[in-house]
């Protein structure tokens, strides 16, 4: 799902956009398959009670397996897929939460050092933990990243391209018809990330 485009700035494109990694749906699968299983095994030993206390014990297996699904399935997919980590060429933005929302927007311009860190579990699965170092705050770490050596040099690309060196619009961009300002740099609007 690509980030919405109304929410960039001008000339401001994604470069990386992914949810956590799968990995932190592994349990919740589990929990399903468990849950599903054990429902009907109870469900099968039901059938045999009494006659009146068959569809009460039924009606209970199935309002507590609803109630597991949704609490040990449901919410923690719901909680991947509205995570997002999202690299664009001006700022990182990280975004999670269903009913309370929370936010943060990093400009490129603020990032000192980017870091990442994975396990011998988190390296199997191809993910990790990123370290994002800003100008004013303390350390952010954001785990579960998909291909995190990846998007760690993408990051660190971003923030140390010059974008006063060998300047040229991005493809598709209008060609700049007027003469660089004075100090040979672009208009900040305008200039390649």
């Amino acid at each position: 799902m690509a980030y919405p485009d109304d929410l960039l700035s001008e000339n401001e494109h994604v470069v990386v956009h992914s949810h956590p990694h799968f990995k932190m749906l592994i349990f919740p699968f589990l929990a399903l398959i468990v849950t599903l299983g054990g429902g009907i095994v109870l469900g099968l030993f039901a059938k045999d009670a009494a006659a009146p206390w068959d569809l009460i014990w039924l009606i209970a297996i199935a309002a507590v397996g609803l109630i597991l699904v949704v609490w040990l399935f449901l919410a923690p997919f719901v909680r991947w897929r509205t995570t997002h980590f999202i690299v664009t060429t001006d700022r990182l933005i990280a975004r999670e939460g269903v009913l309370k929302r929370t936010g943060i927007d990093i400009p490129m311009s603020r990032i000192n050092s980017v870091q990442f860190e994975h396990g011998l579990l988190d390296r199997v699965f191809g993910c990790g933990t990123l370290v994002i170092e800003s100008a004013s705050d303390e350390p952010l770490k954001f785990d579960d990243i998909p291909k995190v050596e990846r998007v760690h040099t993408v990051i660190y690309r971003e923030v140390n391209d010059n974008p006063y060196d060998d300047y040229a619009p991005p493809a598709g961009a209008p060609q700049q018809t007027e003469p660089l300002p004075p100090q040979g740099r672009p208009p900040r609007g305008n200039r390649r990330r």
